[in-house]
């Protein structure tokens, strides 16, 4: 049985939030990070894949919206869990992005208590799905 540490791709055009998240999960996971939605897709689709995905909406060039429809509409990452963290904070929003696919979505600023409750939820109810 493999007893590593779950990979979180946390997925932000802004290194500091990067930093931020990384600083709240990983004592807890591995977190491997992307600065651009393409990187995200790339190792997303490697033979590495993370186990769940922290996603920014405002991104340049392709936004998170973007990148959880890719992921999404791809039979290699449909199944790898996307919460969105964001500062986008509206209903409709929220909205699009569950519509979208994501599993969650967290407003900035966040409580690093609850991102790391969420994150724990979302794969204890993901390794019941793939059982």
């Amino acid at each position: 049985m493999n007893k590593e540490k779950p990979v979180v791709l946390v997925v932000d055009d802004a290194s500091d939030n990067i930093a931020i998240v990384k600083s709240i999960l990983g004592d807890t996971f591995r977190v491997k990070a992307a600065l651009s939605g393409d990187v995200a897709l790339k190792i997303a689709r490697s033979a590495n894949k993370p186990d769940i995905i922290l996603l920014d909406v405002m991104m340049p060039v392709m936004d998170g919206y973007e990148v959880c429809k890719a992921l999404k509409a791809s039979a290699d990452t449909v199944h790898i869990p996307v919460i969105f963290l964001t500062a986008k904070s509206g209903q409709d929003e929220e909205k699009k992005g569950l519509e979208l696919g994501a599993v969650d979505y967290i407003t900035k600023p966040f409580c690093s208590v609850i991102v790391k409750a969420r994150v724990n939820n979302h794969l204890a109810l993901y390794d019941q799905r793939v059982r």
